[in-house]
């Protein structure tokens, strides 16, 4: 038996990724418990970390994951709808709380205050997309 056909069943309450979450925090575990997490569960053939290492595989890590689609997540064996489902909607908080400004105002003084403004939000766009900020003169008098 591999080390990735054990079952988390099988595996020491320890050494589990929602224990050693609890335990040590999200920021102590590696990509694949992380997403072992989401998934929950894996296959009768195989266990929710193998599977999770498959996936991290097939997308040349967290790299291309990004922009996964859900025809490319259910691609793989072991993940269906509701797997894929659940995946698709940590991406795209993870993105959100990415982008997420909070309510200061943003002053833009020069073209690159303008880019880095909207640079964010673009960063992930696949294809050209042209922008147009309207931006109003703030008198600083009283």
């Amino acid at each position: 038996m591999t080390v990735s056909s054990i079952m988390i069943k099988n595996v020491p309450k320890n050494d589990r990724p929602r224990e050693r979450m609890l335990e040590y925090g999200a920021d102590h575990l590696s990509n694949q418990e992380l997403l072992a997490i989401l998934l929950g569960t894996g296959t009768k053939a195989e266990s929710v970390m193998a599977l999770s290492n498959r996936v991290l595989m097939h997308f040349e890590g967290l790299k291309l994951l990004h922009d996964a689609t859900i025809e490319e997540l259910t691609a793989i064996k072991g993940i269906g709808s509701a797997k894929g489902v659940q995946l698709l909607s940590a991406i795209e908080l993870g993105k959100r709380m990415n982008q997420y400004k909070p309510d200061v105002r943003y002053v833009i003084r020069s073209p690159e205050d303008g880019a880095n403004y909207v640079m964010e939000e673009m960063r992930s766009l696949r294809q050209e997309h042209f922008v147009v900020l309207f931006l109003d003169e703030e008198s600083s008098h009283s």
